[in-house]
Protein backbone atom coordinates (compact mmCIF):
# COMPACT_ATOMS: atom_id res chain seq x y z
CA UNK A 1 0.00 0.00 0.00
CA UNK A 2 1.43 3.37 -1.10
CA UNK A 3 0.96 6.21 1.56
CA UNK A 4 1.92 8.52 -1.88
CA UNK A 5 -1.05 9.97 -3.13
CA UNK A 6 -2.12 9.29 -7.03
CA UNK A 7 -1.99 11.43 -9.75
CA UNK A 8 -5.72 11.57 -9.94
CA UNK A 9 -5.52 12.87 -5.74
CA UNK A 10 -8.94 15.16 -5.49
CA UNK A 11 -9.54 15.41 -2.24
CA UNK A 12 -6.21 16.27 0.49
CA UNK A 13 -9.05 16.24 2.97
CA UNK A 14 -8.45 14.06 5.84
CA UNK A 15 -11.38 13.25 8.50
CA UNK A 16 -10.26 11.03 11.90
CA UNK A 17 -13.06 8.60 13.11
CA UNK A 18 -12.54 7.57 16.31
CA UNK A 19 -13.37 4.03 18.04
CA UNK A 20 -12.43 2.81 21.63
CA UNK A 21 -12.05 -1.05 22.07
CA UNK A 22 -14.68 -2.42 24.15
CA UNK A 23 -13.94 -6.22 25.52
CA UNK A 24 -16.09 -7.47 23.62
CA UNK A 25 -14.06 -6.39 20.40
CA UNK A 26 -11.06 -8.65 21.44
CA UNK A 27 -10.54 -12.53 21.27
CA UNK A 28 -9.82 -14.58 23.92
CA UNK A 29 -5.76 -13.38 23.92
CA UNK A 30 -7.28 -10.08 25.05
CA UNK A 31 -6.37 -8.21 21.49
CA UNK A 32 -8.70 -6.80 18.92
CA UNK A 33 -10.67 -9.86 16.75
CA UNK A 34 -9.61 -8.53 13.16
CA UNK A 35 -12.83 -8.53 11.66
CA UNK A 36 -13.84 -5.64 13.93
CA UNK A 37 -11.19 -3.14 12.10
CA UNK A 38 -12.80 -3.63 9.09
CA UNK A 39 -16.34 -3.38 11.28
CA UNK A 40 -14.74 0.61 12.28
CA UNK A 41 -13.19 0.88 8.85
CA UNK A 42 -16.93 0.73 7.26
CA UNK A 43 -17.67 3.28 9.98
CA UNK A 44 -14.91 6.04 9.18
CA UNK A 45 -15.66 5.39 5.66
CA UNK A 46 -19.09 6.45 6.27
CA UNK A 47 -18.20 9.24 8.31
CA UNK A 48 -16.05 10.63 5.88
CA UNK A 49 -18.60 11.21 3.38
CA UNK A 50 -21.14 12.70 6.18
CA UNK A 51 -18.09 15.26 7.65
CA UNK A 52 -17.75 15.99 4.07
CA UNK A 53 -21.40 17.12 3.94
CA UNK A 54 -22.99 14.11 1.88
CA UNK A 55 -26.36 12.99 2.85
CA UNK A 56 -27.18 9.64 4.30
CA UNK A 57 -27.72 7.12 1.50
CA UNK A 58 -31.49 7.25 1.81
CA UNK A 59 -31.61 10.71 1.07
CA UNK A 60 -29.49 10.44 -2.16
CA UNK A 61 -31.02 6.63 -3.15
CA UNK A 62 -33.83 9.13 -3.91
CA UNK A 63 -32.04 12.28 -5.27
CA UNK A 64 -29.63 10.84 -7.01
CA UNK A 65 -30.07 6.77 -6.85
CA UNK A 66 -27.31 5.82 -5.01
CA UNK A 67 -27.65 3.89 -2.39
CA UNK A 68 -23.96 3.33 -0.77
CA UNK A 69 -20.19 2.82 -1.69
CA UNK A 70 -19.86 -1.26 -1.44
CA UNK A 71 -16.61 -2.47 -1.27
CA UNK A 72 -15.21 -4.40 -4.48
CA UNK A 73 -11.66 -4.50 -3.35
CA UNK A 74 -9.43 -4.68 -0.10
CA UNK A 75 -5.91 -4.60 1.38
CA UNK A 76 -4.71 -4.57 5.20
CA UNK A 77 -1.47 -4.39 6.89
CA UNK A 78 -1.64 -4.57 10.38
CA UNK A 79 1.69 -3.98 12.22
CA UNK A 80 0.43 -3.91 16.00
CA UNK A 81 -2.04 -5.21 17.96
CA UNK A 82 -4.87 -3.52 19.80
CA UNK A 83 -6.14 -4.08 23.16
CA UNK A 84 -9.71 -3.35 25.32
CA UNK A 85 -9.62 -0.09 26.77
CA UNK A 86 -7.33 1.66 23.71
CA UNK A 87 -8.81 4.86 21.71
CA UNK A 88 -8.03 4.08 17.84
CA UNK A 89 -8.04 6.99 15.57
CA UNK A 90 -8.80 6.58 12.20
CA UNK A 91 -7.49 8.53 9.29
CA UNK A 92 -9.81 8.36 6.34
CA UNK A 93 -8.95 9.93 2.98
CA UNK A 94 -10.06 9.49 -1.01
CA UNK A 95 -6.65 8.94 -2.70
CA UNK A 96 -8.08 8.63 -6.11
CA UNK A 97 -11.00 9.05 -8.20
CA UNK A 98 -11.81 6.94 -11.02
CA UNK A 99 -14.87 6.79 -13.99
CA UNK A 100 -17.57 4.68 -10.98
CA UNK A 101 -14.90 3.75 -8.25
CA UNK A 102 -12.45 5.63 -5.40
CA UNK A 103 -9.61 4.54 -3.62
CA UNK A 104 -10.27 5.46 0.15
CA UNK A 105 -7.32 4.66 2.75
CA UNK A 106 -7.36 4.64 6.18
CA UNK A 107 -4.20 4.48 8.75
CA UNK A 108 -5.21 3.40 12.36
CA UNK A 109 -2.96 4.76 15.29
CA UNK A 110 -3.38 4.77 18.62
CA UNK A 111 -1.46 7.21 20.00
CA UNK A 112 1.73 7.58 17.85
CA UNK A 113 1.71 4.24 17.21
CA UNK A 114 0.27 2.92 13.75
CA UNK A 115 -2.10 -0.21 14.71
CA UNK A 116 -2.98 -0.73 10.64
CA UNK A 117 -2.91 0.61 7.34
CA UNK A 118 -5.95 -0.17 5.14
CA UNK A 119 -6.93 0.48 1.12
CA UNK A 120 -9.90 0.31 -0.57
CA UNK A 121 -12.08 0.01 -3.61
CA UNK A 122 -15.30 1.44 -3.40
CA UNK A 123 -17.84 1.81 -6.11
CA UNK A 124 -21.21 4.10 -5.86
CA UNK A 125 -23.93 1.65 -6.17
CA UNK A 126 -27.54 1.88 -7.48
CA UNK A 127 -30.07 -0.94 -7.26
CA UNK A 128 -30.51 -3.18 -10.66
CA UNK A 129 -33.68 -3.32 -12.57
CA UNK A 130 -34.29 -7.02 -11.47
CA UNK A 131 -32.41 -7.06 -8.38
CA UNK A 132 -28.99 -6.18 -7.38
CA UNK A 133 -27.04 -3.38 -7.47
CA UNK A 134 -24.90 -1.89 -9.77
CA UNK A 135 -21.84 0.64 -10.02
CA UNK A 136 -23.03 4.12 -11.86
CA UNK A 137 -20.56 7.09 -13.07
CA UNK A 138 -19.43 9.42 -9.38
CA UNK A 139 -21.91 11.75 -9.20
CA UNK A 140 -19.95 15.24 -9.93
CA UNK A 141 -22.26 16.69 -6.26
CA UNK A 142 -20.42 14.15 -4.31
CA UNK A 143 -16.90 14.35 -5.83
CA UNK A 144 -17.15 18.46 -5.16
CA UNK A 145 -18.25 17.88 -1.46
CA UNK A 146 -15.57 15.90 -0.92
CA UNK A 147 -12.83 17.49 -2.80
CA UNK A 148 -13.77 20.77 -1.04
Amino acid sequence: MSSTPSPKDASGQEVVYTARVEFGDCDPAGIVWFPNFFRWIDAASRHFFAECGVPRWEETAQTLGVIGTPLVDTHTRFVKAASYGDTLHIAVRITEWRDKSFVQTYRVTRGDDLILECEEVRIFAAKREGGGIRAVPVPPTIRALCTG
